[in-house]
């Protein structure tokens, strides 16, 4: 039985000092120009106070017309290298490993925001998105690597590359989606080539011990479970990603796909061979014994995200006690201050249904 709180060497970087990630969570408190905010600069250096191995930031969006929602921290100009310094030195000190998520939302940019049409591996009516051309997509690539090189160049230990959710990356992997007819559309390979240039030129650019994780979803989205079930494998056999941070959104369910009945999500993808690069995955983990079933199933690290936003030590709350269970929903809005979420993400989670208290 892996011991959640026991250190998790990676290839590059230091190791994580338990086997617990903050999820990359949305949270709408950066400035409108994408810097840092004293609220964003709370929420996370808070996190890394209470206990996790790795402390990421929410999607960090590489190109100004990739943005997906207001409020979102930016890592597509050296303008923001300020706020991201300050925020490295202050994660670093706390002894956690300090990663920087690496987004575009592609369709999913809302319109209204960028000023313009949404870009999207292919034309997309649904979203209003406007096909790439062929050196937009180059351009697209070669953004999430300068983002890489600056979060390298403000402090951090490594970035993620947010292949998830529906957003630019997770729709070239999707058939659905992508209906290009050049190498990066058509076969699953051309499909996912828009990705592994992005870990190449990461590898390339940036220093030989600078993590690099991607994240994947494998169902909605487009998404193919078989397929992802394959691009997870080659991913954790590929020795120029560091680990593979898998959003299951329900960890423990069965997969949606007939074919893969009969184990959950996290079964299906803890079983799966891997050489040095470490798995992990985020989906209603939500106490201390599910954290230790997950990776009874095969993970080498868990993923909080609404553990987290209730409780800023949630890491160490579970070490002083392995059946511990988060507060209960829905909960005060003081309770939410306390643990450090700033007047931008607390609105935000009154949008979830049940999870803020009305007042009395």
């Amino acid at each position: 039985m892996t011991n959640l709180h026991a250190p998790l060497p990676l290839s590059r970087g230091p190791a994580l000092k338990n086997r617990f990630m903050l999820a990359p969570l949305t949270n709408l408190q950066s400035h409108a120009d994408g810097t840092l905010s004293d609220d964003e600069f709370r929420w996370l250096t808070l996190r890394a106070e209470g206990g996790f191995g790795l402390t990421m930031t929410c999607a960090a969006h590489v190109q100004a017309a990739g943005q997906g929602f207001p409020g979102q921290l930016g890592i597509f100009d050296d303008k923001h290298i300020a706020g991201l310094s300050r925020l490295a030195a202050a994660l670093n000190a706390e002894g956690t490993h300090s990663v920087v998520q690496l987004h575009h939302a592609g369709m999913r940019s809302p319109k209204k925001l960028i000023g313009e049409a949404p870009h999207c591996p292919s034309a997309n009516e649904e979203f209003g998105a406007r096909a790439m051309s062929r050196d937009e997509v180059l351009a697209s690539r070669d953004a999430f690597i300068a983002a890489a090189v600056r979060a390298e160049k403000a402090g951090f230990h490594g970035a993620e590359l947010h292949g998830a959710h529906g957003y630019l990356i997770c729709q070239f992997l999707s058939a659905d989606v992508n209906q290009r007819d050049d190498e990066y559309g058509g076969s699953f390979e051309n499909r996912a080539r828009f990705l592994y240039e992005c870990i190449e030129g990461v590898r390339a650019e940036c220093g030989k011990d600078f993590s690099l994780g991607v994240r994947l979803s494998p169902e909605r989205f487009g998404m193919d479970l078989g397929e992802i079930l394959k691009l997870a494998g080659a991913l954790l056999t590929d020795e120029r990603i560091d680990y593979l941070d898998m959003s299951l959104w329900d960890s423990f369910k069965e997969p949606v796909d007939a074919a893969f009945k009969g184990k959950t999500l996290v079964e299906l993808f803890g079983a799966l061979a891997r050489g040095k690069c470490r798995l992990g995955a985020a989906g209603k983990i939500l106490t201390g014994g599910q954290c230790q079933r997950a990776l009874d199933d095969g993970l080498d690290f868990v993923v909080i995200g609404r553990g987290a936003i209730l409780h800023h030590d949630f890491p160490n709350k579970v070490a002083a006690n392995p059946a511990f269970e988060p507060i209960a929903l829905p909960v005060p809005e003081d309770h939410l201050k306390a643990e450090g979420l700033g007047e931008a993400f607390l609105t935000y989670m009154k949008t979830w249904k049940g999870f803020v208290a009305e007042p009395a």
